[in-house]
């Protein structure tokens, strides 16, 4: 799984996730990207579930890209715990995407199996995706 190795805090606030992706909405390392279309939290396990799933189909040809990290942690309290003695352990990491965000870019395959790929890969994630290809520009203000 993915996360961070340190931190400077342990445990950080749940935030907002307001407005558009202005960094990271292109394709630029590969050939086609998968783009998200709505703000969400992508955990460590669906960002390794999403590649094994283009690995897998692509039979480890091509290359992936992965653009996005899970670097923010999410605590939770154990379960019929009292309310009160202060907040949870952290539990799992997750990534903040917004909308226009390019996560996955994959090149070095033909275009059907690159798409098809992203397909896959899009059913893992839990937020609606769309499948741009490098040059077009995204529909959230990217290029």
């Amino acid at each position: 799984m993915l996360m961070p190795k340190r931190v400077k805090y342990r445990r950080v606030q749940r935030g907002r996730m307001k407005g558009k992706a202005t960094r990271g909405n292109t394709v630029t390392y590969g050939e086609f990207g998968l783009s998200a279309q709505e703000p969400g939290w992508i955990t460590s396990n669906q960002i390794e579930a999403a590649r094994i799933a283009m690995t897998r189909y692509t039979k480890r040809g091509g290359q992936v890209w992965i653009k996005i990290f899970p670097d923010k942690p999410v605590t939770s309290k154990p379960a019929e715990t009292r309310m009160g003695s202060g907040k949870g352990s952290p539990e799992y990491w997750v990534s903040v995407v917004k909308p226009g965000r390019v996560m996955f870019e994959i090149a070095g395959v033909s275009e059907d199996v690159a798409r098809e790929a992203l397909r896959l890969a899009s059913h893992k994630l839990p937020i609606k995706t769309k499948i741009v290809a490098k040059g077009a520009e995204t529909e959230n203000g990217g290029e």
